[in-house]
């Protein structure tokens, strides 16, 4: 059965038992509203962990607008229920208070990498996603940290935090697990209207095309304009970007000379979608 944790005090006497037993503690964090995409995550980590742990905690400092914070999805039983079919050895989910008690005063920021795509649009939410990520590490004394692909960029954070701080925890960096029809999984897809629904998986697709192309020869931005037209056409609105970066450092790509990535962030109705794929 899955143990609750809340406090860092008790999950630290845990994981230091774990530990004078030689065991190698995996920690899957997340904010709930758990899904397939998250059950990948916990499989790899049951894969190469003795004990895991998954975090849930809905982190305040890393939304920019407060309505998107109330409305995301919470629902801790059903992902307790999700955790526990699972196998996971505990449930760290503790409250704001304990991630930022009274006087919390610091801030980890990543610079560069944090900066172009969901930086630009998104003003200090890698700053909380890079104090956050830090706290969990020490509250949870993890080996390794497992983390999906499909939040690209925030993987590259994570993994420039790590090197440059000396944490002592290997990130691992996991496939972005999509339903039948190409959409990336996500808690924010609940969202989505029956008929947006049918139109999201449009998104995959095009971009799909659209790397096909660049591979075969085609300029980079004419691709991208084109992909840009199709994906506004099949119902998307204010696409905030759609560029090819390097895999090394983000860098942008005009011409196709080394492993890339495509990124996107597009509305359908009032849900900002997001999704990459390799180029």
């Amino acid at each position: 059965m899955t143990q609750i944790i809340r406090t860092s005090a008790e999950l630290r006497d845990r994981v230091a038992a774990w530990k004078r037993s030689g065991m190698l503690v995996g920690v899957v964090p997340t904010m709930g509203a758990l899904h397939d995409g998250h059950m990948s995550l916990v499989r790899e980590a049951r894969k190469q962990s003795d004990r895991v742990i998954v975090t849930i905690f809905v982190n305040p400092m890393q939304f920019n607008n407060a309505s998107d914070l109330d409305k995301y999805p919470r629902d801790e039983a059903h992902d307790l229920a999700m955790l526990e079919a699972e196998g996971v050895d505990v449930l760290f989910a503790p409250g704001v208070d304990e991630v930022y008690p009274d006087g919390f005063a610091t801030k980890v920021s990543v610079s560069g990498i944090s900066e172009p795509l969901e930086g630009a649009f998104r003003p200090g939410h890698f700053d909380g996603v890079a104090t956050v990520v830090s706290k969990l590490f020490g509250m949870t004394q993890a080996g390794r940290a497992f983390f999906g692909e499909k939040d690209w960029q925030q993987l590259q954070v994570v993994r420039r935090l790590v090197e440059d701080l000396n944490i002592p925890i290997r990130i691992i960096g996991c496939p972005t697990i999509r339903e039948t029809d190409g959409l990336a999984m996500s808690s924010r897809n609940v969202r989505l209207s029956e008929a947006e629904r049918a139109q999201a998986p449009a998104l995959h697709r095009i971009m799909t095309a659209a790397a096909e192309q660049i591979r075969a020869g085609a300029p980079i931005g004419s691709a991208l304009e084109q992909a840009k037209s199709e994906i506004l056409a099949a119902g998307f609105h204010d696409i905030e970007y759609l560029e090819v970066r390097s895999v090394e450092g983000l860098r942008p790509m005009e011409t196709f000379s080394e492993p890339g990535r495509m990124l996107v962030a597009a509305y359908l109705g009032d849900v900002r979608l997001i999704d990459n794929i390799a180029v």
